[in-house]
């Protein structure tokens, strides 16, 4: 019977090709490397496939058989009339193949026993061991797994055949893929994201969603994509959420029970809000702040019933409560993935300031949850990864300290806290140098300007911000993206973000808002970020300023609780998604100019597309607009424009006065206008940086920190300014300089200037102003001193100098008017005719002069000038009278001088009723007039001192 089989099989090997009608089967699996893996063609022909070391007496092979998987499959046969056991090989070249992990396979079917097949691999160098067909119709794979270590061309891979005679079998599917994970393809969407290469399957696609349940109790609503009510748990999950995270407050209620707001979220919250999110398959992060309230860098305040307690009893207190918290949580069968000691605990946790207690009560909060359970992760959660050093010095502070934690978490908004590239840099630091998993565990960005509920937003702001992506959802998407990709960028230490409050919308209606009707809401049910009880714990801040959702404009749901695109990010991270090429973003115009400069507006404005594209698009201004806007002067003007297709662009116009100081905003990267100096033996603390979210305006600043003493000052000398009235100012932001002094000032060759000021937060902006700094000679040195203890920082910026009034100097000319008077009285007949005329001519020159004199220099020259004349007379000398002048009798010189003496004055001076002049009289001697002459020099020292004295007044 064997033989008859083999007859009938043989036939058909040599028949089949030619009278077997072939059947067309798809295409071949994709990403194949292979050509012609599944026989579908005879390779015969196509010389797809080649075979060789054969003995074709002994072998029969048809390139196009059947008995296949599918289609075609070779079919061999070693004749009975061999007499040993014979092989073949068939094989193929692969081209080109990049280094990497592939895996060779075939499917393969035959003959059992003595009349198996044995079927053995190769590709290049590497072999599989032979493996025999089992009987008909078991089909099994072959494979052989191999690596590439480098681009290799001419790649022969195959297999070897070998059988005893009689020895029959099929091949099909031959494949050569690349075992390598492969890139998924983007899927369409409404949004644009780039997937992001390297992100774990594992990684926390996080959420904190703790004013959730406050909100539901206000009446908010939440959709899914469809339109229609969903549980926004479900909704979440279904974006691709794998984690939720909630804060948990002590007590965060006044004696009568009233919730102090920001979801009022105690343990009972946190263990409904946990039961949902484990319903729907995800994680829960606790974030204890240890606090009643809100616990941020700013405050760190104990709870209530723990003020008052010695330092040993808190941190037992601690202990137990957060133990006692877990495992209430854990009773309720959710899944705890990680806990937070902490929140945002920058310089405090519950109400300790000093690190040495700090990391006593860390230690206590994780000795709890390790003897709840070893497997939940610990977090410790900062903020403020822009400013230099900090986290490098915390991460030291807790190693040296010896602080239990397993997870380096930080805070991250990308419209204050610095670059990206920053983050990923910093917190891969903490994770190389002390071994530990680092994350994001507060991030968002706004999608809209608009309000929704009343209170005003966070973001955006005019200054102290950084909005490096348009304000849309496309933006609020790149935004979210780009921050997983830089924890990502850290490597494998890098294990999470979590999207801060994406569901704290509005209450009320956001179309028609009535801020009493949603007041009442949320001191109701706590749905706002503090209500008025609040002021019971924390009067200072949301005593003062409690109300609504301060992030509704930041949430991943538009105002009406239906998800926006950008929502979809968690699920489009793995593989990314594009949409149609559109839009997103027209640049806004802003330029500045001063009285007098030519204005001019841009022919062309940046247009920035959903895919990141960016285009320049001629735009056409109003012309009537501006040309009102340069007659208007100095102020501020909006001109509207319009694009291809009626878009609308803005620019906004600022006219004003001359600013005087070079680089006043460190923007220009020529900055050696500006002297910077430090006290003697400290090392350099402070430099210009680029840090938007630090800036006044612009990008750069100058920037101080040190972990010592700071003292520095920077200054610029401006020349060529025109005699006038100065007004200087300054912008400073800065913290933690309790005792400092700090000061802007301004130095001309008379006078110094000086007007203290200090900093007190973040952004809290302080512009000190000087007014009326009198400039006379065309100088004055501008500048800022600040001197600190060790740990203050803080930014300077746009320094202004501007003329306020123009300088008309006063002139007192009363001692020039003295002193021509007192010219005026020396006698012609005493002096020698020429110092004489020399004094007359100076007498009319400085009568002049005093109209005209408009500076201290002009009076100094025109009393100088009279003065000399007066030093210069010469006495007349004693000389005959000529012949042709007549004589005068004793008798009427006898009557001249009684005359004269009639008019003496006290001083010596007489007056003639004809002249009204003074002189000396005729009879004086010579040392009369020397006296005389004595004594107008005696005057000329009076008046110069008088004068003097005038000046300094003037001065002070």
């Amino acid at each position: 019977m064997k033989k008859v089989f083999a007859i009938i099989l043989a036939l058909t090997l040599l028949f089949g090709s030619s009278h077997l009608q072939h059947i067309e089967v798809a295409a071949e699996i994709e990403n194949n490397l292979l050509t012609n893996g599944g026989f579908e063609t005879d390779f015969y022909q196509d010389a797809s496939w080649q075979v060789s070391e054969v003995n074709w007496d002994n072998i029969t092979i048809n390139a196009t058989g059947e008995d296949s998987v599918e289609g075609h499959a070779v079919n061999y046969w070693v004749r009975d009339t061999a007499t040993e056991e014979e092989s073949f090989t068939i094989s193929q070249v692969v081209s080109s193949l990049p280094a990497g992990s592939y895996q060779l396979s075939v499917r393969s079917m035959g003959g059992s026993k003595n009349e198996a097949g044995e079927v053995a691999l190769f590709a290049g160098s590497n072999k599989a061991d032979p493996v025999a067909t089992t009987g008909w119709g078991n089909w099994e794979t072959n494979s052989l797994t191999f690596e590439v270590t480098e681009d290799t061309k001419d790649l022969k891979v195959g297999a070897t055949i070998s059988g005893k005679p009689n020895a029959w079998g099929n091949l099909d599917n031959f494949q050569l893929v690349s075992i390598d994970e492969q890139t998924p393809q983007p899927v369409p969407a409404d949004i644009f994201v780039e997937r992001v290469e390297g992100i774990a399957k594992d990684f926390i696609k996080g959420v904190d969603v703790s004013s959730i349940l406050s909100l539901e109790q206000s009446g908010v609503t939440f959709y899914n994509e469809k339109g229609q009510k969903q549980d926004i748990f479900t909704t979440l999950a279904e974006s691709g959420v794998n984690y939720v995270r909630v804060r948990v407050w002590n007590n965060p209620y006044d004696a009568e029970g009233n919730g102090y707001g920001g979801g009022n979220n105690d343990l009972d919250k946190a263990i409904e809000i946990g039961k949902r999110a484990t319903a729907n398959g995800m994680k829960l992060l606790v974030d204890f702040h240890y606090s009643d309230f809100w616990a941020d860098p700013a405050k760190q305040q104990a709870p209530k019933a723990w003020q008052g307690l010695s330092f040993e009893d808190k941190k037992q207190a601690l202990y137990q409560y957060t133990k006692d918290s877990l495992q209430a949580i854990l009773n309720q069968g959710i899944d705890i993935g990680m806990v937070q000691v902490g929140n945002e605990t920058n310089g405090g946790i519950a109400g300790e300031d000093d690190w040495t207690h700090m990391s006593a009560l860390f230690n206590e909060g994780s000795r709890a949850i390790r003897e709840i359970d070893p497997n939940i992760l610990i977090a410790l959660h900062f903020t403020n990864p822009e400013t230099t050093g900090r986290y490098a010095n915390i991460a030291q502070t807790l190693a040296e300290n010896e602080v239990d934690y397993d997870v380096f978490a930080s805070s991250y908004y990308p419209f204050w806290h610095g670059s990206l590239e920053n983050l990923t840099n910093v917190l891969k630091h903490v994770a190389d140098t002390y071994d530990k998993q680092v994350m994001v565990a507060e991030t968002s960005y706004t999608y809209t300007e608009e309000d929704g509920d009343g209170h005003g937003n966070t973001a955006p702001k005019d200054s102290g911000q950084t909005l490096n992506y348009p304000i849309s959802v496309q933006g609020q998407a790149n935004a979210l993206r780009d921050v997983f990709e830089a924890v990502v960028n850290v490597g494998e230490a890098g294990i999470g973000v979590f999207y801060w409050e994406p569901a704290w919308l509005p209450v009320g209606d956001p179309d028609h808002i009535d801020i009493e009707s949603n007041q009442a809401l949320w001191e109701k049910y706590g749905s706002g970020w503090a209500t008025s009880y609040a002021a019971d714990y924390d009067p200072e801040d949301a005593g003062e300023w409690y109300g609504g959702s301060a992030v509704d404009n930041q949430a991943l749901f538009d105002f009406y609780g239906k998800p926006l695109p950008s929502l979809n990010v968690f699920k489009y991270l793995d593989t990314g998604a594009i949409s149609e090429r559109q839009i997103d973003q027209i640049d806004e115009i802003s330029l500045s100019y001063h009285l007098g400069e030519e204005i001019t507006l841009p022919s062309t404005v940046t247009v920035l597309y959903n895919d990141g594209s960016e285009e320049a698009i001629e735009v056409s201004w109003d012309q009537e607009a501006l040309e009102k806007a340069k007659a208007g002067g100095e102020g501020s003007y909006t001109i509207t424009g319009t694009i291809d297709g009626g878009l609308p662009v803005q620019a906004y116009l600022t006219i004003q006065s001359k600013n005087y100081v070079q680089n006043p905003s460190f923007e220009d990267a020529d900055t050696s206008m500006w002297n910077l100096t430090f006290a003697n033996g400290l090392p350099p603390h402070a430099s210009i940086k680029e840090n938007k979210s630090n800036s006044k305006t612009g990008n750069y600043s100058l920037d101080f920190w040190s972990d010592s003493n700071i003292d520095f000052k920077i200054e610029q000398t401006v020349t060529g300014l025109e005699p006038g009235y100065y007004r200087l100012s300054m912008s400073l932001q800065g913290g933690d300089a309790e005792d400092a002094e700090m000061f802007l000032f301004a130095s001309t060759s008379e006078r110094n200037y000086r007007v203290n000021t200090a900093v007190d937060g973040w952004v809290n902006w302080k512009t000190p102003i000087m007014e009326e700094i009198l400039v006379t000679d065309g100088s004055l040195t501008i500048g800022a001193s600040i001197t600190a203890e060790p740990g203050a920082w803080g930014t300077i910026d746009d320094f202004q100098l501007q003329k306020i009034a123009d300088y008309q100097q006063t002139i007192d000319t009363t001692v020039l008017n003295e002193l021509i008077e007192k010219a005026k009285k020396v006698k012609k007949r005493d002096v020698t005719v020429a110092s004489f005329q020399a004094l007359q001519k100076a007498i009319q020159q400085a009568e002049v002069s005093i109209a005209t004199i408009t500076t201290d220099k002009e009076l100094k020259q025109a009393l100088a000038e009279l003065e000399n004349a007066i030093r210069a007379l010469e006495e007349a000398s004693t000389e005959p009278v000529p012949e042709d002048q007549e004589k005068i009798t004793d008798s009427e010189r006898e009557s001249e001088i009684e005359e004269k003496e009639m008019n003496r004055d006290q001083e010596g001076f007489v007056h003639t009723s004809e002249e009204r002049e003074k002189a000396l009289p005729n009879t004086a001697t010579n040392q009369y007039n020397l006296m005389v002459i004595g004594l107008l020099l005696l005057l000329l020292g009076f008046a110069s001192y008088f004068y003097n004295q005038r000046k300094n007044k003037m001065k002070e």
